[in-house]
Formats: structure tokens, C-alpha cells, sequence
């Protein structure tokens, strides 16, 4: 009776010292069981064997069961390892789940963010998807959005008017751009044009229309792209009526005061009587761009806005 009384002690001893073991620790057996075999196991998990082996007997200690049987060659799970298995990855499941909605939840931007665009740039299949994807991961931010023309387009960014904006590149160099679609450029023409009888140009044949002047506020090299500034063979370029916005272009040109270089789908959303819009075959095209100032990159609100764009852009790619 004695010797049974002792046995039961130290069997509730046993018992009592039973601990559970740690995520790690039920991560590294989940790994063992895939691969039955320790060094790979740990070579999967970037460390050593030794101290793979350490933490497997340490968890074995912890629950008081014996989970694997080791040979030289040959790792097994016990009958134990077997009915534990399932449980360790329910458990190492929850936690990267757990871990998932944490970080998503540390991303999470509120307060408020101020877009910029420029004419036709919050119709664009590439805008509408970003502002949306941004709406739907950051519902606590507060979305603003501000037309800006020639003139303010860049300083709106530099002065804070704007965080972020939707542009037209080229852009000064203390402006930070990542592009997001590229279009031809095409001639605005006034209706009665000689040339509007032809269905595509070259800018020879335009080397003698006067240009419409872009504002003296906007970069040089936004103004010199934008007018094919120097022309080929460094033709002068004859420029006109000044405009400050889409507009203002379209306004001069059907007035038969100037032409225009505009983007392509200028067709589609500025369609005017007066004008008509003609491929030209030499000239570059353009970009679209989402663009800050370049010390607010790593700004919270604008790191948000621009992984949203990588993101759509690898999605529509």
C-alpha cells in the first residue's frame, strides 16, 4: 500500500509539473512532422540542428509526452506526436492569422489626406481604382479631393495645399513621381485647319502654327515638353494665347488663335465644337503619374496612397 501511495504521488507530481509549451515551440514540431527528418527541419526554420533539437526535447518535457522517435536515419511521430499534431497547427494557425489582422490593423491610416488632379485625371480607370482601394483599406481616413491647374499643379504639392496629386510629368526635381499609365500625345486643332483634313501629322507640317502659351508659373521642362520645345531640327516654336487649364486651351484653339498638345484621351472627354484632335506620328508620348513632395515620402498617408498604386498597377498588369 505503501509502495502504491508513492507511485500515486510521484504519478500527480509528474502531473503537476506539466507546462504548455510556447507558439515557437509547437511551430517547430508542425515544421518536424512536414519533414520528418531534423536537419532540414531546421535548415527550414534558419537554424541550427542543435538548437532545433534543444527546443523539440524542451517541448516534450514541458507536455510529458514523448512526441517523436529518433534514430539515426529514420524520424517518426509517436502515437502521441499524432494526436498533438493537429492541434499545434490549429494553434499555429490562429496565431498567424492573429499576427495578419494585427499588422493590417497597425497600417491602418486615419485623419485626413488632400488629393490633387489635373483636368480629366480623376476619370481614369488607374485614378477611380486607387481612390477606391484606398477607401476601402483606410475607411477611417478622410479623402479630400482639389482641382489644380497649369500654374499650381506642382507648388500646390511643395506648399502642402495638396499631399499627393494625380499629374501629367514631366515634374521639377523636388517633386517625387510614380508612374501609372502612358498614352500618346495628340494635336488640337482648330475646326477649319487645312490640316484637320489629314488623319495623322508629323510636327513638321505643325512647325508653323502658333502654339498656346502654358503659364510662366509651371516648371520649364513642364512647359517645354507639353510644346515640343526645341521642335526637330530646332524649328523655333511660335507661341500665343495664354491658358491656364485644359479649357483655357481648348478655349484659344476653337477661336482659331492656337493649337494644342494634349493627351489622347483628350478626345474622349473634352469633345468640342471648333476643334478637332489628329494623331501626330513623331511625337513622343506621355505619361500619368502620382506624384509628392519629395520630403513627405515616407509621410504615413502618402506610403498608403503609393503602395495602393503598386498594388493596382501588378493587379491590372
Amino acid at each position: 500500500m505503501t509502495a502504491r501511495s508513492n507511485g500515486e504521488c510521484h504519478s500527480r507530481r509528474e502531473s503537476s509539473e506539466v507546462s504548455d509549451p510556447s507558439v515557437h515551440q509547437l511551430r517547430l514540431f508542425v515544421v518536424l512532422a512536414e519533414e520528418l527528418h531534423f536537419r532540414r527541419a531546421a535548415a527550414r526554420l534558419f537554424m541550427t540542428q542543435p538548437a532545433f533539437s534543444q527546443q523539440i526535447r524542451a517541448m516534450e518535457r514541458r507536455l510529458g509526452l514523448r512526441l517523436v522517435e529518433r534514430t539515426s536515419r529514420v524520424v517518426e511521430l509517436t502515437p502521441a506526436g499524432h494526436a498533438l499534431l493537429p492541434e499545434a497547427r490549429a494553434v499555429t494557425d490562429a496565431m498567424a492569422n492573429l499576427r495578419q489582422v494585427a499588422q493590417a490593423r497597425s497600417r491602418e491610416v486615419s485623419g485626413r489626406i488632400v488629393i490633387g488632379t489635373l483636368a480629366a485625371e480623376p476619370a481614369m480607370p488607374h485614378t477611380q481604382a486607387i481612390l477606391d482601394e484606398l477607401h476601402k483599406r483606410h475607411p477611417k481616413l478622410t479623402i479630400e479631393t482639389r482641382n489644380l491647374n497649369f500654374i499650381n499643379q506642382y507648388e500646390a504639392l511643395a506648399c502642402g495645399e495638396v499631399d499627393i496629386a494625380f499629374l501629367r510629368p514631366p515634374a521639377p526635381s523636388h517633386i517625387q513621381i510614380q508612374h501609372l499609365a502612358e498614352e500618346p500625345r495628340i494635336v488640337c486643332l482648330p475646326a477649319g485647319d487645312p490640316l484637320a483634313a489629314e488623319e495623322s501629322l508629323t510636327l513638321a507640317h505643325l512647325s508653323d502654327r502658333t502654339m498656346v502659351t502654358m503659364p510662366p508659373e509651371s516648371p520649364q521642362v513642364w512647359r517645354d515638353f507639353w510644346s515640343i520645345n526645341p521642335r526637330p531640327g530646332n524649328v523655333p516654336v511660335r507661341f500665343g494665347p495664354l491658358a491656364v487649364d485644359v479649357e483655357g486651351v481648348l478655349h484659344a484653339i476653337a477661336r482659331r488663335k492656337a493649337i494644342g498638345f494634349l493627351p489622347a484621351s483628350a478626345r474622349d472627354f473634352y469633345p468640342r465644337p471648333g476643334i478637332v484632335y489628329r494623331d501626330v506620328v513623331d511625337m513622343p508620348p506621355c505619361t500619368m503619374a502620382l506624384t509628392w513632395f519629395a520630403e513627405n515620402r515616407d509621410r504615413p498617408d502618402i506610403s498608403a496612397v503609393r503602395q495602393i498604386a503598386r498594388a493596382v498597377l501588378q493587379s491590372q498588369s
